[in-house]
């Protein structure tokens, strides 16, 4: 740790940066906005079809349009990008505020999810990427580790606001909250940093050549064309695909396993510490053996948590199960987010990164629909998380053939 503390201190603008552009981010995650759900299908007269229905449309519709706008980074000012994302995370809330009918829903979710989901951790984690080299495990660490932070203080904030004001009322003041306190703050802390905020083709020419990484400019084209991304890709989108239908669907596993919503609630605080603390051991490992060299491993967690779902009982294997999740949730961004810069160099790294992402978020929008088809036609929780763990094996098996087994970036080797 404390290598962590010299490097916080030396970099704690731009670490700042990253932080909070992630934990803003929150606001648009499922386990943020799951906490609304009964009292806007409540207010709204819905079913839960309808509510999910909704939910999982507006996630969809945003993975498509985070495949374009995740890539502008790469084309204007840091600064500019973080100003134009604060203020859709601000108009997706106001959206949602004013919500009185399920079409307007639906806009309101597409918005929070493409904003705050999407782009605003992708704002913070680009720029971690980007700017970071020999430390980028690290940075990327600081960073995320917004989330499980937000997972363990953000669902107590919105139980006390919707009792206070309501669902939409804090919504509203969410709202007013960006443009007063987080746009100021990032604005300050990118200033802070002095650091060049513009991501134009000269900037970034400049920032490759005082990193001690080649800068191989690989775009989504020869990303597409290497057969090792199609090979990682099932590895990839693992942990946001069963994490989601996991925790959109708890109640399943609560009442087939015979865990109280409270002791759930009790090993989701656990999840949540191990997750951070994962986060950290493995940014770490990442800037000393690299995240390609990890790829092969840091799907076992998953593997286990999967198993124990499928066939451990006891009260005890929901504590378990979250501590696998919690490790498998903490160790993915910082492998992965390194993985890319690693092998694709940092000049396009914002389009590769909005493509991944469209990729995650169209899973995430598929796992809650997927999953509740397999619980409505009577599949058991052996059979449901016994096939996801057939699912985490083989990719892992895949994904051993990928980037692990040729780890040569494009740029150095003719692999596409």
């Amino acid at each position: 740790m404390t290598g962590y503390f010299s490097f916080i201190k030396q970099y704690w603008a731009l670490l700042g940066f990253g932080f909070l552009t992630v934990f803003w981010g929150n606001f648009g995650q499922s386990f943020f906005v799951a906490w609304f759900g009964a009292d806007i299908q409540r207010s709204l007269g819905l079913s839960a079809a309808e509510y999910g229905s909704a939910y999982s449309l507006g996630t969809l519709m945003s993975a498509v349009v985070v495949l374009w706008a995740g890539g502008l980074i790469d084309r204007v000012s840091l600064r500019t990008y973080t100003l134009l994302v604060s203020a859709g995370l601000a108009s997706a809330m106001l959206v949602l505020s004013q919500a009185n009918n399920l079409w307007i829903l639906l806009l309101g979710f597409f918005l929070l999810r493409m904003f705050g989901q999407a782009l605003l951790p992708h704002t913070g984690m680009t720029s971690m990427t980007r700017h970071f080299d020999d430390q980028r495990g690290k940075a990327v660490s600081v960073a995320m580790s917004a989330v499980p932070g937000g997972e363990i203080v953000l669902p107590v904030l919105a139980v006390a606001l919707i009792a206070v004001v309501g669902w939409q009322s804090t919504f509203f003041w969410l709202a007013i909250a960006v443009p007063v306190l987080l746009v100021p703050m990032l604005l300050w802390l990118l200033s802070r940093a002095q650091m060049s905020v513009a991501v134009s083709q000269a900037d970034q020419t400049t920032a490759s050549a005082d990193s001690t990484t080649p800068d191989f400019s690989a775009g989504r084209r020869e990303v597409l064309r290497d057969y090792r991304y199609w090979l990682a890709m099932p590895g990839i989108i693992a942990n946001p695909f069963l994490i989601t239908g996991i925790f959109i669907h708890q109640n399943f596993l609560a009442d087939v396993k015979g865990w109280s919503l409270s002791w759930l609630a009790t090993c989701f605080v656990v999840y949540g510490i191990v997750h951070w603390i994962s986060s950290l051991v493995t940014g770490a490992l990442v800037d000393r053996f690299k995240g390609v060299r990890l790829l092969s491993v840091f799907l076992l967690p998953l593997l286990l948590c999967m198993l124990v779902a499928a066939f451990v009982q006891g009260q005890w294997a929901a504590l378990l199960m979250m501590v696998l999740l919690g490790m498998s949730a903490g160790s993915s961004p910082p492998i992965t987010g390194a993985l890319w810069p690693e092998i694709y160099g940092t000049r396009k790294l914002g389009s590769i990164r909005a493509m991944n992402m469209s990729v995650m978020v169209l899973s995430t929008s598929v796992a809650p629909v997927l999953f509740g088809y397999f619980i409505d036609s009577g599949v058991t929780a052996a059979g449901l998380y016994g096939s996801c763990a057939f699912y985490v094996l083989l990719a892992l098996i895949l994904m051993n053939f990928s980037y692990p087994s040729n780890p040569a970036p494009t740029g150095l080797r003719g692999v596409v």
